[in-house]
């Protein structure tokens, strides 16, 4: 039987690829369940060429380009993944589109919700999809929540925090292309608290209402080094958003209030099923239950991994992936209204935002 292999192609090889490397590594699982497929990484490409050829001699990469329009023609690739600056993001994912490839993409995705129109216009014409890396989403442990969630086994959802508090250094800053608008496309909301921004949303609901503050407190740059946004989510809970890379002892803590349960996640940069938490009141009838929720499934991280085998499945199966299109388009009208929020002084409604609005085309507005 002639055997399948889905050929992937890499676009950046800094500091983020190692992790798509991995992630292709990581799909014996998905190769054992699709009977005579395999999965292979052909190729990588860089404008750098001394990084691309060190990048490639590390992890054995034999084609390697410079150009990506050359590597698309030549090695014709069944899914490019996109490790790049996020100005580049959009025209790379649409070009790796028009050349038939599926595409995942790092975060943010875009730049706007006029980008994300260009990306669903390219996926209509081509039928083919792209998704956002949310690797958040992926793990069994926010899994887990999530079908309970759906079940209403916790009951409604309540009261919401996310606190992400990291640290970037000076020289961190120093990379060209960061703490800029024009080039990272904003700054620690799109690209630390984003994930987990991400995550909170796709667990709990649609978001309602924003309410927003960005600062730029210590690092000498252009976008922000502190964000905390206040939300009411259409099911009438209300949640705090707060991402920081001015904290010298990192962490991230999300913490959920139902009315049943209280549920917690302390991490860093992923989680395990070890980082969760599951609690109830005290003398709350909820005993037996809890030892319910408590019982997590099989360890999956939530890793590139994870996200890659679920990827592959749905291109498989011929389906939307996860976190693509509508499913992702919400996340970006939120980081929107949340600069516009920031930036106006004013809480700002989901839907609000239309093609008039200079927060439609860039997601720092007119900044």
């Amino acid at each position: 039987m002639n055997q399948l292999t889905i050929r992937i192609a890499l676009i950046g090889t800094g500091g983020i690829a190692s992790a798509h490397v991995q992630a292709v590594a990581d799909q014996a699982a998905y190769k054992s369940a699709q009977a005579g497929t395999a999965v292979e990484l052909v190729a990588a490409v860089d404008i750098d060429a001394a990084r691309l050829d060190a990048f490639c001699d590390k992890y054995e990469i034999a084609q390697r380009y410079t150009d990506v329009a050359t590597m698309l023609e030549q090695m014709q690739p069944h899914v490019v993944m996109i490790a790049t600056p996020p100005f580049t993001h959009c025209d790379l994912a649409v070009q790796c589109m028009d050349a038939g490839a599926w595409v995942l993409c790092e975060k943010p995705l875009c730049a706007s919700l006029a980008e994300m129109d260009r990306i669903e216009a390219a996926e209509a014409r081509n039928g083919v999809y792209c998704s956002s890396v949310f690797q958040w989403r992926f793990g069994s442990g926010g899994a887990h929540l999530k079908r309970l969630i759906a079940q209403n086994a916790l009951g409604r959802p309540l009261v919401g925090t996310a606190l992400i508090t990291w640290f970037r250094t000076p020289e961190y800053y120093a990379v060209p292309w960061r703490g800029k608008w024009a080039t990272e496309l904003g700054g620690t909301t799109v690209t630390h608290g984003i994930h987990a921004f991400d995550f909170v949303l796709w667990l709990l609901g649609e978001w309602q209402e924003v309410r927003a503050m960005t600062g730029t407190l210590d690092r000498a740059i252009e976008v922000e080094d502190v964000a905390m946004a206040l939300v009411r989510l259409a099911n009438g809970a209300m949640i705090t958003l707060t991402s920081s890379v001015l904290s010298p002892r990192q962490a991230s803590y999300l913490r959920f209030d139902f009315q049943k349960a209280t549920v917690e996640l302390t991490t860093l940069y992923g989680y395990r099923n070890v980082h969760w938490r599951y609690a109830i009141a005290e003398n709350a009838p909820y005993a037996d239950e809890l030892a319910q929720w408590q019982d997590l499934p099989p360890e999956r991280a939530a890793s590139h991994g994870s996200q890659l085998t679920a990827f592959l499945a749905s291109r498989a199966a011929g389906e939307r992936p996860a976190a693509s299109g509508p499913d992702v388009r919400g996340t970006i009208e939120f980081l929107s209204s949340l600069y516009k929020a920031a930036q106006t002084g004013q809480p700002v409604q989901r839907g609000e935002i239309d093609q008039a609005d200079p927060f439609y085309g860039k997601l720092g507005g007119s900044r």
